[in-house]
């Protein structure tokens, strides 16, 4: 097994440096080099107060949607669109909390990971617009509870197996693909991580794919499952790499013990 540290010189004491510069206990900047702050939500406390206030807001109006079970007034408030509208706010004031709790030297705003993207909000808005614009023309294609009761397992399910895999890392996880080994990493193989090799990638696969089966949306189901397949076939390949060159035979020898447990990914 490999035990040299791939770190350039001087690279932890820059970070320590960098600890060592932060006096406010609230400012919101992370310690390491590689969480450095890159959307275009300020990266102050104000803002994470705010977008932690909306994102409970949505929550909130999106189960109680869901737990009434839809209020007849308009056509579109429906059950399971109160479901939707909970578990993407959820899952997103989740990721900086748990962040914040578990891994506060990671923890900056992007940590709510609210700009994942482009495509990543085009595809929840196409997921809107199918449900939508099924539910206005053609309802009895949403009429199918036991699809919407399956997906709503799924969904918390996933969240709760990412969630767990985040707090088990605690700071040996990360929301980017480490490429340096710092004297800090370590290689996590309890927990969640003796079922799932990757449980984080799988909680978000089944929580994407739970959100769509619960607004019966089968061309998002699809969409999704293909893209998400895709993009975690080609991230998983280099982060595996970078980790077989940190820890040597030890990884090999637990990934070949230990499945992602996503389709096609061995």
């Amino acid at each position: 097994m490999s035990t040299a540290s791939d770190v350039p010189e001087g690279f932890e004491e820059r970070l320590q440096q960098r600890e060592a510069t932060i006096r406010n206990p609230l400012e919101m900047r992370p310690i390491k080099l590689s969480s450095k702050p890159d959307g275009r939500i300020p990266n102050t406390p104000a803002a994470v107060a705010t977008v932690a206030a909306i994102l409970g807001g949505v929550f909130s109006l999106g189960l109680l949607l869901f737990l009434s079970g839809g209020f007849s007034t308009y056509w579109w408030t429906t059950w399971q669109l109160g479901f939707f509208i909970s578990a993407w706010s959820f899952f997103h004031w989740a990721e900086f909390t748990i962040t914040a709790g578990w891994n506060l030297e990671k923890c900056c705003v992007d940590s709510f990971l609210l700009e994942n993207g482009a495509m990543y909000h085009v595809a929840h808005i196409s997921a809107l617009a199918e449900y939508l614009l099924t539910l206005y023309f053609k309802p009895s294609i949403k009429s199918h509870s036991y699809i919407s009761i399956i997906g709503i397992v799924l969904a918390i399910s996933g969240q709760a197996l990412r969630s767990a895999a985040m707090i088990h890392a605690s700071t040996s996880f990360s929301h980017t693909v480490a490429f340096r080994k710092l004297n800090t990493h370590t290689l996590v193989t309890d927990g969640v991580y003796a079922y799932f090799r990757h449980p984080s990638y799988a909680g978000f696969f089944y929580w994407a794919l739970g959100t769509q089966m619960v607004l019966q949306n089968p061309a998002n189901f699809i969409l999704f499952t293909i893209i998400l397949w895709k993009f975690f076939s080609s991230r998983i390949k280099p982060e595996e790499r970078g980790l077989v060159k940190f820890f040597g035979q030890e990884y090999e020898e637990y990934r070949r013990r230990v499945g992602t447990k996503i389709p096609f990914i061995p």
